[in-house]
């Protein structure tokens, strides 16, 4: 008999992780070996129990969020698959978790047997993405002309969180006419022409969150 793969559960709210548990507490296939409800709690417990899945939710308790925490994860040297488990499904956080080398990225609002696979699945090393995910991806394929780049999202996300210009080329390193720049394809993009109305854009669109 297979061995069940080994889960840790990584949430800030408790409800959240005693309800995964009692899901996965069902099935003879899979066991939780632990919980965590910060990054620096989920990097330690990885290291030391060494989970084939690790779920994943974006915002932690520690100030570091799930995109870090990823991070983290896959640089250790026995690292887990990591699938986010997040109700967020902005473009910024899915580029920025797929960035990061997570496996999957499913939304809280699956049903308990879509989320058994997408585990057995992230186990074995396969893409697995909530249908309202893989969409958005596939959007962007379509026309990248018309979507955000990386970049550009990082820029408007920070723009939405009252950063000037000057303060956004020193946090990413770039001067500010790059910054300008940037701004000037957003407003090109989204149909703008001022931040406010390209951060209330995007935010409608589901391009960032605030």
């Amino acid at each position: 008999m297979t061995d069940p793969l080994r889960l840790i559960l990584v949430d800030d709210h408790p409800v959240v992780r005693a309800g995964l548990r009692a899901l996965f507490g069902s099935r003879p296939d899979m066991t939780v070996v632990a919980e965590a409800a910060t990054a620096a709690d989920a990097v330690r417990q990885a290291a030391a129990l060494h989970p084939d899945v690790v779920l994943m939710d974006l915002q932690l308790g520690d100030g570091v969020d799930g995109v870090a925490a990823t991070g983290r994860l896959l640089a250790l040297p026995d690292p887990p698959r990591v699938l986010v488990l997040t109700m967020y499904d902005t473009d910024e956080d899915i580029m920025r978790a797929v960035e990061a080398g997570a496996t999957g990225y499913l939304l809280k609002d699956l049903l308990p047997d879509e989320l058994f696979r997408a585990v057995h699945s992230a186990a074995a090393g396969q893409t697995v993405l909530s249908p309202p995910v893989a969409a958005r991806l596939m959007d962007r394929m379509r026309d990248p002309q018309t979507t955000l780049s990386a970049r550009e999202v990082e820029i408007l996300t920070l723009v939405a969180h009252g950063h000037a210009n000057k303060e956004i080329s020193r946090r990413l390193f770039i001067s500010e006419a790059t910054v300008k720049t940037h701004l000037v394809h957003i407003y090109a993009k989204l149909g703008v022409d001022s931040r406010t109305a390209a951060v209330h854009a995007a935010v409608g669109r589901k391009l960032i969150r605030l």
